[in-house]
């Protein structure tokens, strides 16, 4: 559609203005489109929609699940390792995706769907999938310290976390490609981003300003003492 006239009005207004701070800032190597985009759109630049900040955090559910596969590998192999790391990464499976992520789906996302009438059968599988997965993940943080000792335990806990892992691969991809792509059409703007607005106070609330990075990090420090670090060691030969 672009810009509308009114828009251009606002930040031809905008710049006439403030053209004068515009060019100093830019002086200093500090930019103006992040600013004039805020002024057209009435958004801070970095502001992510909705979608946008669920699959983020799909990003770090992904990683989780590259560390789950690496300690399948390793059980299978019967190579040693500290089994702490498959107990933290529950634990951030647990606090970041159960706890929060998918509360935040099933509190902001799912009820607009069977509101709306839209891919309710969808929506109620997926629900299901929430559920069986807290329990996996409960499994995991249970049988995680002892699977060295017990056998059975080992057994047990390689099988829920291949369960876990076969079930949120394509749990994460529908929501990906055909769930969220389709919530904008069913929210009105305003709804839109006051969901974006809820996420992001949910998210400080629980975990502080920097929660997201502080995710991030934790999982790529998994990464490094599960060898998995480089990415290029998955680039074919």
């Amino acid at each position: 559609m672009g810009i509308e006239r009114r828009d251009l009005v606002l930040a031809g207004t905008y710049l006439a203005l403030a053209a004068p701070a515009l060019i100093a800032r830019e002086a200093r190597g500090e930019g103006v489109g992040e600013k004039l985009k805020e002024v057209v759109t009435g958004k801070k630049g970095d502001e992510v929609s909705p979608p946008e900040d669920l699959m983020r955090e799909h990003g770090v559910l992904d990683r989780v699940l590259l560390v789950y596969e690496a300690g399948i590998s390793k059980f299978s192999s019967n190579d040693d390792f500290d089994p702490g790391l498959i107990a933290q990464s529950a634990e951030v499976i647990r606090d970041f995706i159960n706890n929060y992520h998918e509360k935040s789906e099933e509190e902001h996302v799912f009820p607009r769907f069977e509101k709306a009438g839209k891919m309710v059968d969808l929506v109620e599988t997926l629900r299901r999938q929430h559920a069986a997965g807290r329990k996996l993940t409960q499994t995991i943080i249970s049988l995680a310290p002892s699977n060295r000792a017990n056998a059975e335990h080992r057994a047990q806990l390689v099988s829920s976390i291949s369960a876990f892992v076969t079930m949120y691969r394509p749990h994460a991809a529908r929501e990906d490609t055909e769930l969220f792509p389709k919530l904008k059409s069913i929210v009105s703007s305003n709804e839109y981003d006051s969901m974006a607005e809820e996420f992001e106070r949910q998210e400080h609330q629980l975990f502080g300003a920097d929660g997201f990075n502080r995710f991030v990090g934790q999982v790529a420090e998994l990464e490094r003492k599960m060898g998995i670090s480089d990415l290029n060691q998955f680039t074919p030969r």
